[in-house]
């Protein structure tokens, strides 16, 4: 069930015409932008509150490659146990592969649909999220569906403060 939570959110974004970063830069409900992530709520259709940022370091294995909006991004839900990472990388990934994100020493895996990537339903959000917040960067490594391998690189600075200003938004 958990599984059709985040393929229905991501398709949610899809259906209203909407990549992360756009549904962030066209939506007027950001809350605080003041480091590398920045916080937003929405009240329709439904409550929604997300910490989302744009990559500090983008690295493609083939040169003059086109990359739509790449994001990483934790949306709460009231009501919801857990927030949800997700990650956009700007391409359709390379079906049944996985996105590798590295966090210090942890390394989790991203499962794709799309352009979208999530961990396994029941599985790593929480620990994910605590990783974020003691790490320094987060690196996530991904393959294309015409086989480009990207390395974007998120500073996780304010990481901690933004997600605690969306928890409380949308708690």
């Amino acid at each position: 069930m958990q599984n059709i939570t985040r393929i229905t959110g991501g398709a949610l974004i899809a259906a209203i015409g909407l990549s992360g970063a756009a549904f962030s830069q066209t939506s007027n409900s950001r809350v605080d932008a003041s480091t590398d992530w920045a916080v937003f709520v929405e009240d329709s259709p439904s409550k929604m509150c997300w910490v989302v940022s744009a990559p500090t370091k983008i690295e493609n294995s083939k040169k003059g490659v086109s990359r739509g909006e790449i994001q990483l991004m934790v949306t709460y839900r009231p009501g919801s146990a857990n927030a949800e990472v997700a990650f956009t990388g700007g391409y359709p990934f390379k079906r049944d592969s996985t996105v590798k994100m590295k966090i210090g020493e942890s390394v989790y895996d991203l499962y794709v649909d799309g352009e979208w990537a999530w961990p396994a339903p029941g599985g790593d959000d929480a620990e994910i999220r605590e990783s974020m917040k003691a790490g320094a960067t987060a690196l996530l490594t991904g393959e294309s569906s015409r086989g480009t391998v990207t390395k974007d690189t998120f500073s996780l600075n304010g990481f901690t403060a933004a997600l605690a200003a969306a928890e409380k938004n949308c708690s």
